[in-house]
This record gives structure tokens, C-alpha cells and sequence, in this order.
């Protein structure tokens, strides 16, 4: 199942967030050998976690990370705007547009993983009255978007072949909501429900009326 949790409230969920944070470990270090932060725990953290993001999680049955996505409004700081600024033709600021970073994987996780993160993503924007989201990301995740169904506006690209590091922008409308839906067998019904449980449904209304 997705939830959907603020930093602040992760210590509502020890395992789910002890686990995602040790799979971004895994990922990012083990497996794409980037020079990241860890702490004693076996945790990859950096500083935007501290900024009270919003994370999507893939839930699995026994109560671990499946997979993962942290989200910032641009109107704040941003990896992109203070990391990666030599890549786009300016800061990157609107209420309109979130950042969208660390999609991460549990090793081992099912294409529907990834896809029902997408979605999760598609229920932010909707409710919360954002049209599109900038992210960071590398070469080997093309495959994985053109899978899903949901491939960004490329705004800027550094190095070649499987070292390209990109800034994408995204928009999710309707019908691409429906594609990833099916890529991860989840209903529209059942996605909503799991947003609202987190929200609750009024507040998923008024914070569309609102946005």
C-alpha cells in the first residue's frame, strides 16, 4: 500500500522508515556508488530530509519499505536549485511546482512498485494544486520512466552514456494517471483511498479547492 508520511511523523513508523532509509543506503551507495551520507545506523540521510519533506512509501505486507519518493515545495530549498543550477537557465521557484527526489527501490521490488510511487505522485499533484515536478535523475532511470508510462520534459543533461545526469520536469494528467494505474495494478478508487487515509478526505477536498 502507498502512504504517505511527513518527516515529522516518521517516528509514527519506525520500521517502514528505518528500512527506507537503509535501502537508500543500498541504492545509492552500494549500487550506484555515489558518495552520500550514512550514519551509524546504516541510514543514507542529507540535509533535505531535515526540511520536513513529504515522502510517498510503498508499504510492503510486513510492514517494510518497498519503495520510495521525497517531495519539496520550490518555494523552499531544493537539491536542483543548489546542486544542480549549471543544468537549467535559472532557480526553479513556484508554488506551482515541487521537487521530487531520492526514488528509491527496494532491492528486489516489482515494476508495480515504482509504478504505484508515479501514482502517488499524481495524487500530490491533484491535491495539492501542483502542475508539475522537477527532479534530478540519472541515466538508468529512462527505462524505468518509459516503462511506467511517465517520462519527463528533459530541461538540461551533463555527461554521456550511463554517467548523464539530467533535470526532468514532469505533468500528470488524467489519462496518464489511468496508464500508470494499470502498470501498477492499483484502481483510481483504491489510490484515493490510500491518500485520503493519510489526509482525510475533507482536507484531500479543501486542499484542492484551496491550492
Amino acid at each position: 500500500m502507498l502512504r504517505y508520511v511527513y518527516a515529522s511523523d516518521l517516528q509514527d513508523h519506525p520500521l517502514l522508515a528505518r528500512t527506507m532509509f537503509q535501502d537508500r543506503t543500498d541504492q545509492f551507495r552500494t549500487r550506484l556508488g555515489w558518495d552520500v551520507t550514512v550514519n551509524a545506523d546504516g541510514e543514507e540521510r542529507d540535509q533535505y530530509d531535515d526540511l520536513n519533506p513529504l515522502y510517498v512509501i510503498w508499504e510492503e505486507p510486513d510492514g517494510t519499505h518497498g519503495g520510495s519518493m521525497r517531495f519539496l515545495p520550490t518555494t523552499g530549498r531544493t537539491m536542483v536549485n543548489e546542486h544542480f543550477g549549471d543544468l537549467i537557465s535559472g532557480p526553479i521557484t513556484s508554488p506551482l511546482i515541487w521537487e521530487c527526489t531520492r526514488f528509491c527501490l527496494a532491492r528486489g521490488a516489482g515494476s508495480h512498485v515504482a509504478a504505484a510511487l508515479m501514482l502517488g505522485g499524481g495524487e500530490i499533484m491533484q491535491n495539492f494544486g501542483v502542475e508539475h515536478f522537477v527532479g534530478v535523475f540519472d541515466a538508468r532511470m529512462i527505462r524505468i520512466y518509459r516503462m511506467i508510462g511517465s517520462s519527463p520534459e528533459v530541461l538540461g543533461s551533463a555527461g554521456e552514456g550511463r554517467d548523464a545526469i539530467s533535470v526532468g520536469l514532469w505533468h500528470f494528467d488524467a489519462q496518464a494517471a489511468s496508464q500508470v494505474a494499470a502498470r501498477a495494478g492499483v484502481s483510481m478508487t483504491q489510490s484515493r483511498q490510500w491518500f485520503d487515509r493519510a489526509f482525510g478526505g475533507q482536507m484531500s477536498a479543501n486542499l484542492a479547492q484551496t491550492a
